[in-house]
């Protein structure tokens, strides 16, 4: 009997060391990077992958598992910025105007627990971000236009939602004072102590991009909207265009980043009049989602092919500290911070998904070279492979976000 237990024992080892380590995990990793993608092709469905994002793990910047959708990939767009308490994750294919919130509080099990598109008699959800409560306040960019099934209005609105999908409240974000501009909520952000949210306006149909040059003051408490007002222009004449990402500064002001590559500060949000000026112009346009980590906001800038970060502890004054590009041909776009690993996770939409550490005390930017995949490269690539849910393809990622 001993000697078939040390026959099996000796199998089970040899088994294991020819076993790849993603086969291998059994256990869930202490920090994850969950990712947002869907089929290049547009022929497979969306899909919601887990990298193994530990530090100390052996199998650090590999795949862990992935959990499919049966939405066929239109556009894989946002998901939230970062994990929220609840471990429920918001995350969207905007074209179908259609939202997944996942359970990802068991990474090696991740499921789906519903999915919405319209509500409140919105379309097409854009941005999530919580608000103290744990709900989520989403920008919903349209709504049905004259009530038609359908047809996409020229405003949109606010929606909250709870963790089960459930609408609790919605406003409209249409303003008498700008009777047939086009306002479609893009991002926002809470500031409770304020009792204030502010809202952007971008459209993301590519035909109303420069109609996009205002932004939006609400009353956090009854979701009241209290102002419509047109961005400051700079000398440039269209680093306002577009204004999408919302970030609260460290002085409590609101910085914005627009597609036109420049960063609006908002300030007096809890006037009568709120002012925006436009305080830094970066090198090109269609700039995309900027992190703000302490005192520095890490900008994607795909004019240069990677990242400029900027100290903004003067938000009227920002200044540059450090570039990283990190190819000549990448397109940056995604930006997310996590607070464990203290890296930034950046996508391109297609390529390859990197880390990057931020120095606190500097500000400079470099490449996790200890993240890689199993093809041996830095970073974790999305080209043609066999993916555990069975498809086979390459892949686009659009937003990601750490575990807590």
């Amino acid at each position: 009997m001993r000697r078939f237990l040390f026959v099996l024992a000796l199998i089970f080892y040899a088994v294991n060391i020819f076993v790849p380590v993603e086969a291998q995990k059994t256990r869930a990793p202490e920090d994850c990077l969950f990712v947002w993608a869907g089929d290049a092709a547009k022929q497979g469905n969306d899909f919601l992958a887990v990298i193994d994002a530990d530090l100390a793990s052996p199998s650090y910047g590999q795949l862990v598992t992935t959990v499919v959708t049966e939405q066929r990939t239109m556009r894989v767009h946002h998901t939230e910025y970062t994990m929220p308490e609840s471990g429920m994750l918001f995350a969207n294919d905007h074209d179908a105007g259609r939202t997944f919130i996942f359970d990802v509080r068991d990474p090696l099990h991740p499921k789906i627990v519903t999915s919405f598109t319209d509500m409140a008699g919105y379309m097409h959800p854009h941005s999530y971000l919580r608000l103290p409560d744990g709900n989520v306040l989403a920008t919903f960019q349209h709504e049905h236009h004259a009530g038609m099934e359908g047809e996409m209005g020229t405003t949109g609105g606010l929606v909250e939602i709870d963790d089960r999908g459930k609408v609790i409240r919605s406003a409209s974000n249409a303003d008498p004072a700008f009777a047939g501009a086009l306002l479609t909520p893009y991002s926002l952000v809470v500031l409770p102590e304020l009792d204030r949210v502010v809202s952007t306006n971008s459209s993301m149909q590519y035909q109303g991009i420069f109609s996009g040059v205002t932004y939006q003051v609400w009353r956090l408490s009854d979701l009241k909207l209290l102002k419509t007002a047109f961005l400051d222009v700079g000398e440039n004449r269209y680093s306002q265009i577009s204004p999408e990402e919302a970030r609260l500064a460290p002085d409590g002001s609101i910085l914005i980043q627009t597609l036109g590559c420049g960063i609006e500060r908002i300030t007096g949000v809890s006037t009568n009049e709120p002012t925006s000026k436009l305080v830094y112009a970066f090198p090109g346009d269609w700039c995309g989602v900027p992190t703000i980590v302490g005192h520095y906001l890490v900008q994607s800038v795909p004019a240069m092919h990677g990242f400029i970060v900027l100290d903004v502890t003067n938000a009227a004054k920002p200044v540059e500290v450090s570039r990283l590009a990190l190819s000549e041909t990448y397109d940056s776009h995604w930006t997310a911070w996590g607070a464990k690993t203290q890296r930034l996770v950046v996508t391109s939409g297609a390529d390859r998904l990197y880390l990057l550490k931020l120095d606190p005390a500097t500000g400079n930017l470099s490449l996790d070279a200890d993240f890689r995949g199993t093809d041996g490269k830095t970073g974790f690539t999305f080209a043609d492979r066999k993916w555990p849910h069975g498809w086979s393809g390459a892949a686009m990622a659009h937003g990601a976000v750490f575990s807590r």
